[in-house]
């Protein structure tokens, strides 16, 4: 456990007190949210995001242990734990480097090597290799023995190599060697499988690549692998990428011979087999197959990270407010589907009207939308930006210049998932008579009030700012995912009275089964008044309440304190502060003059250091606070609502629907996001998109080059920067060895962009 502890200090930046504080309280059952926000004293002020990085660590480390002890313990009931063997297994820090010591003594089926040793022929094969002068022929007469089927001296140095070939095969140094060059220096290679060409066209730039596996980034790695999977591009890894005279022995070669010692310019041709064989069936086989799987599994570590983040931005998105709101779910054939809320999210009217072809009720629809927004007092209308939104957008602005008594603000707003949230459980539960198209319109509605509040409703997979999401370890996506859910919910806090069971199922403590609980007890009882009321609810234990309490909040309830993040446990800190500065707790809330007069160290007690003392001034300076942004919207060109309205030069304002790693798409308004390849995003170097930008927010790009056939459009943040001539051809195929990131963005990471657009397209 002191190793474990040491090793995750040092990752972390940290001391081990600290570490070990955390993990203390990981294991007796609190939350990463209730940890980072109220137990700064215990674990020094370790934050949400390096206790994430810790529990997942803290998982890794103790499986390692305890696959250490089971190989220690295997191999001594074998009777082979030499001293130095045991000290090996020990300062292995991977499970990788575990397995490589593991290897020679790991129960398996019988090998060729194994049959030629029960032969008796493994002295034969350490002579041979002790003394590379003698001729194998001759000295494998004397180990003939055919009734173990060594009829004849071929067969015998058959066994004899096999016997070489597993015993080096499984040498963890020298795994460790060859293993260490090729993640260095090997490349991988995709070509198109012959017949493939037309129906793996968004795979081409893959047709005929190489690129050093060490440099490859994570979309790109996934875009091959999707190509492998799919039956369109062959994979194979290249150790010596760089060597141009093949006649010559490999790298690879070269490390086994030297580890063998075996010379091999003078050598005999059978060791040299040996050489040759241990490094092409044995070796480069066992270790391509574990690259390209390491390759595989650090890309979706990526890309899960590049989803987590996209999600948090999402997430964290300014709320509109509590404002009565009218939403517009777009459809031509099938008509808009109307909705009104009120402040709450609670439905007051829905319809369905026919603005679009074929019906064209124009005329109609504005007069419905009128009397909607004047017999409830509509403030906001929001719009969903899939089929039809910029000519619904159009019905808006007119009945916006017909109306201007009513003062409506029309909003465009991402419609990902609603279509999955109107055919869910939850949704039919909520709803049980509504039609789904009216549910997805009311969660158009909430989402424009409170996007953290209607998004949680939906799996984060289905709200599409991921990077090839159904591709990678979907465990791990949702274990990141749900953090990602966690500590956006607890970080803004939760109206208990006013919350659905799906968001507080994701405040610290509480799950699905006491979330229902809690609105039940609201729909039998009535609104809850205090926090202690929370100790009523069913299966709402002690545990669960300390983890909770601070994150729910009651506004107008008997204790103004009930409306803020200040924990119940330091109510105790806060009626001290009131008896100091002689102020009623309504007179000291909000009030930064009055608590600039006290002094918070004068609070600091055994139980509350000065770090919790400075959160709870700070609360007590802006109770419940929002950490979210500012409320702002986006205004799409008028006149540009189709790809094919667009022309090179134009610039427009815009939405970020989704960040990868070369480049942020964004929602111009005409049904497909443009791309601003990583190199557009700025004049200065970036290496990380999330540098400059991050989803939803509002950007100004200018149009380079538009694809109508492909639906591709390529964006440059760079607005002084000229777009191409209109009759400039498409790039070339890149040379080999040369980085895809490297070419125009314009076509620049198709398999990705493919797939994101066919992701939207479902919505």
């Amino acid at each position: 456990m002191h190793a474990i502890s040491q090793t995750l200090a040092q990752e972390l930046g940290a001391n081990t007190a600290q570490v070990n504080a955390a993990i203390q309280l990981l294991d007796e059952g609190a939350t990463v949210p209730f940890i980072a926000r109220y137990r700064k004293e215990v674990t020094g002020g370790l934050d949400d995001g390096q206790l994430r990085n810790l529990d997942q660590r803290l998982t890794y480390l103790r499986e390692l242990e305890d696959r250490r002890t089971t190989i220690i313990s295997s191999i001594q009931e074998q009777g082979k734990l030499t001293e130095a063997l045991h000290q090996q297994l020990n300062e292995a820090d991977t499970k990788t480097r575990l397995e490589d010591l593991y290897l020679p003594y790991k129960q398996k089926r019988v090998t060729k090597g194994q049959l030629a040793i029960n032969a008796g022929l493994e002295p034969l094969a350490d002579k041979l290799l002790a003394h590379p002068e003698l001729d194998p022929d001759t000295a494998a007469q004397d180990f003939i023995n055919p009734e173990l089927k060594f009829n004849d001296s071929k067969a015998v140095l058959e066994g004899a190599k096999y016997i070489l070939m597993e015993r080096f095969a499984q040498d963890a140094e020298l795994i460790s060697q060859v293993r260490q060059h090729l993640q260095q220096n090997a490349a991988l290679e995709a070509k198109v499988i012959a017949g493939k060409e037309q129906e793996g066209l968004k795979f081409k730039d893959y047709f005929n690549y190489s690129e050093k596996i060490a440099k490859i980034p994570s979309h790109r790695a996934l875009a091959l692998l999707r190509g492998r999977n799919e039956g369109v591009l062959q994979l194979s890894l290249n150790s010596d990428p760089e060597r141009e005279d093949t006649t010559l022995p490999s790298t690879g070669e070269t490390l086994i011979a030297r580890f063998m010692q075996v010379n091999q310019m003078t050598a005999n041709p059978w060791l040299k087999s040996v050489v040759q064989w241990t490094w092409r069936i044995k070796l480069l086989m066992q270790l391509e197959n574990e690259l390209i799987t390491s390759l595989r599994e650090q890309a979706e570590i990526e890309a899960i990270e590049v989803f987590a983040k996209n999600l948090t931005d999402l997430l964290m998105a300014a709320p509109g407010g509590a404002k009565v709101t009218l939403a517009l779910d777009p459809g031509l054939r099938t008509g808009v589907k109307v909705a009104v809320v009120d402040t709450t999210g609670k439905l007051l009217a829905y319809s369905t009207i026919y603005p679009h072809a074929p019906r064209n009720d124009w005329q109609g629809a504005l007069a419905e939308l009128s009397q909607l927004c004047q017999q409830h007092g509509v403030e906001i209308i929001s719009i969903g930006n899939g089929t039809a939104s910029r000519e619904t957008d159009q019905l808006v602005a007119d009945l916006i210049k017909a109306k201007p008594e009513l003062r409506l603000t029309k909003i465009m707003v991402s419609e990902a998932g609603a279509s999955v949230y109107s055919a869910s459980e939850l949704a039919a539960k909520e709803f049980p008579d509504l039609d789904v198209s009216i549910r997805g319109a009311v969660s158009i509605a909430r989402r424009l009030q409170d996007p953290l509040a209607e998004l949680v409703k939906i799996e984060p997979k289905a709200i599409g700012v991921g990077q090839y999401q159904h591709d990678v370890n979907q465990t791990l996506l949702a274990k990141k995912l749900d953090g990602v859910v966690e500590d956006c919910v607890n970080a803004v806090g939760v109206d208990v009275n006013t919350a659905s069971a799906a968001l507080l199922a994701h405040v610290a403590g509480l799950n699905s089964t006491i979330a229902q609980n809690i609105v039940d007890y609201r729909d039998e009882n009535g609104i809850f008044v205090d926090r202690s009321q929370l100790k009523k609810v069913a299966r709402l234990g002690p545990k669960a309440f300390q983890q909770c309490a601070g994150f729910l909040r009651i506004q107008g309830g008997k204790n103004p304190l009930d409306a803020s993040a200040v924990h119940p446990e330091a109510y105790p800190v806060v009626k001290a502060i009131i008896q100091q500065s002689n102020l009623q707790i309504s007179e000291l809330m909000g009030n930064p003059q009055a608590l600039k007069s006290v002094n918070p160290k004068d609070f600091v007690n055994d139980d509350f250091g000065l770090p919790t003392i400075s959160d709870i001034f700070k609360e007590l300076e802006k109770p419940g606070r929002d950490p979210r942004p500012e409320f702002k919207t986006a205004t799409f060109k008028e006149g540009v609502n189709t790809i094919k309205d667009l022309q090179p030069e134009m610039i427009l304002e815009g939405v970020v629907t989704n960040v990868a790693n070369f480049g942020a798409f964004v929602d111009i308004g005409v049904h497909q996001d443009g791309l601003v390849h990583i190199s557009a995003l700025s004049d200065k170097f970036v290496s990380d998109p999330r540098e400059v930008v991050k989803a939803g927010q509002i950007v100004k790009v200018k149009v380079i080059e538009v694809d109508v056939p492909r639906k591709r459009i390529s964006l440059t943040m760079k607005l002084h920067q000229s777009a191409p001539n209109a009759g400039a051809s498409a790039p070339k195929q890149p040379r080999k060895n040369k980085p895809q990131q490297s070419r125009s963005p314009a076509l620049t990471n198709n398999a990705f962009a493919d797939a994101f657009n066919k992701a939207k397209s479902k919505r």
